[in-house]
């Protein structure tokens, strides 16, 4: 086990990785930007680093600073969290070349699945059932037509190195594909330096399904069941569940082995989730994301696995701790994401806190790194933190997520609380009969 850990991180997650290092006897290193100096994490590490001012990309994202922190400290292994530098592969390389342990799968596995076009084809071949679409970038608009026709309107055009909704749009004709290919190509070149783009059907009304997986590099993996996150505005997600109120038993069991028996051939170590859009009972793959998730939570909820402890296992060279067979789903879990934000504009609500109190009861948990006299910074995403609720069906967690809701007070700054307090009163939500399209609509109503 490592005696050591740097956490590269902030807020929520990075009190989280902290709490998972503490229970296993782990010294802890805290990073943080001057504005961040405050941060909850800091306040618990058993050492902490300051690695530059507030902008991300002079401290968080800035790998000459980790590695001096490293150094500094003496921490023989780095966990990235999710998000800044977690999929990062030639921040993996680098770390190894020190002679420092990243917490996450190798750099080789980062970079295949970090190209959507890539793990496409790897999704494929390892018989993951993928999307219609183009087999590799397309290059002009001619070619583009072409896949186009051949899949049929509607198409959404993606990049290849993209993520979050960037460089991503939807054309419903022939017409509308030149415009949105040259529109797609602009924001993904401006985002991720890389315009290669590709085409894929767009499917009307599908459900965002994924499954959590864990291998330990030598060609043994696990499912822990499957998360529901169609409830999003901008491509981000802001509500979570799991298991899927969609799927039944059998479904679960079948595409959770296809996607634990890839993993294992692929010999992948740690933790990663596959992103699947689902529709008229048949999965699509749309891409594996290579780290801790933000909404992990809810599947520790229903499994009893602590993910983060079992991810850092793992990094340190320990095999898987338990089997397929030990896996059992138990209930119902939701999670949602609580911002400091309008709840009506989204607009960012960056402040001080002027009183903190979040709900409790059995079967609540709040994953947060905030408390009253906390000053939200200006420059970073505005997570404050996440309430995850837990019952032992879809209905008293329901029943309990309305309850805790009522009960999660925060003063002095703009929050979400009062969406999820509307949207735990539709019947749409009450039912689970929602799409990946149904709360950018909602939010449109007057």
């Amino acid at each position: 086990m490592f005696d050591k850990v740097l956490i590269a991180n902030r807020g929520e997650i990075a009190l989280r990785i902290l709490r998972a290092c503490k229970e296993l006897g782990i010294a802890t290193v805290a990073v943080h930007s001057t504005a961040d100096a405050d941060a909850m994490h800091v306040k618990l590490a058993d050492e902490s680093v300051c690695i530059g001012p507030p902008s991300a990309a002079e401290s968080y994202l800035k790998i000459p600073a980790l590695l001096a922190a490293c150094e500094i400290s003496g921490a023989d292994a780095l966990h990235p969290g999710y998000g800044f530098l977690s999929e990062n592969a030639r921040f993996a390389d680098i770390l190894h070349e020190h002679g420092i342990t990243f917490i996450g799968p190798s750099a080789e596995h980062i970079r295949l699945m970090g190209d959507k076009i890539e793990a496409k084809r790897t999704a494929k071949r390892l018989g993951i059932p993928v999307v219609p679409g183009s087999e590799g970038g397309v290059t002009t608009d001619k070619q583009a037509m072409r896949v186009a026709k051949q899949i049929g309107y509607p198409v959404i055009i993606k990049a290849s190195a993209g993520g979050g909704g960037r460089g991503m749009k939807v054309a419903t004709s022939e017409d509308q594909l030149s415009m949105s290919l040259a529109t797609a190509r602009a924001e993904s070149k401006a985002a991720f330096g890389d315009d290669t783009m590709y085409l894929e059907k767009y499917l009307g009304t599908p459900r965002h399904i994924e499954v959590q997986v864990i291998g330990d590099g030598k060609g043994n993996a696990i499912h822990l069941g499957e998360r529901d996150c169609s409830l999003q505005r901008r491509h981000q997600k802001v509500w979570e569940e799991a298991p899927s109120p969609a799927l039944n038993n059998e479904q679960r069991e079948e595409i959770g082995m296809i996607v634990a028996n890839a993993i294992a051939e692929l010999k992948y170590e740690g933790v990663g989730t596959i992103e699947f859009l689902y529709e008229d009972g048949e999965f699509y793959f749309i891409e594996m994301n290579t780290r801790l998730q933000v909404e992990h939570p809810v599947t520790e909820m229903i499994t009893g696995v602590d993910i983060v402890i079992e991810q850092i296992r793992i990094a340190s060279g320990a095999p898987l701790s338990l089997s397929q067979e030990d896996v059992r789903l138990s209930g119902h879990s939701i999670e949602c994401r609580i911002t400091a934000e309008n709840p009506s504009t989204f607009m960012p609500s960056p402040g001080t806190i002027s009183y903190f109190h979040p709900p409790g009861g059995l079967g609540v948990r709040v994953d947060s790194g905030v408390y009253a006299g906390y000053t939200i910074p200006a420059y970073y995403d505005s997570l404050i933190g996440k309430l995850i609720v837990h019952g032992k069906n879809r209905n008293e967690c329901m029943m309990r997520l309305k309850r805790s809701l009522g009960e999660f007070v925060i003063d002095g700054i703009e929050t979400t609380i009062p969406l999820f307090s509307a949207l735990i009163n539709e019947q749409d939500i009450i039912n689970g009969l929602y799409d990946i399209h149904w709360l950018e609509k909602y939010l449109e109503k007057p």
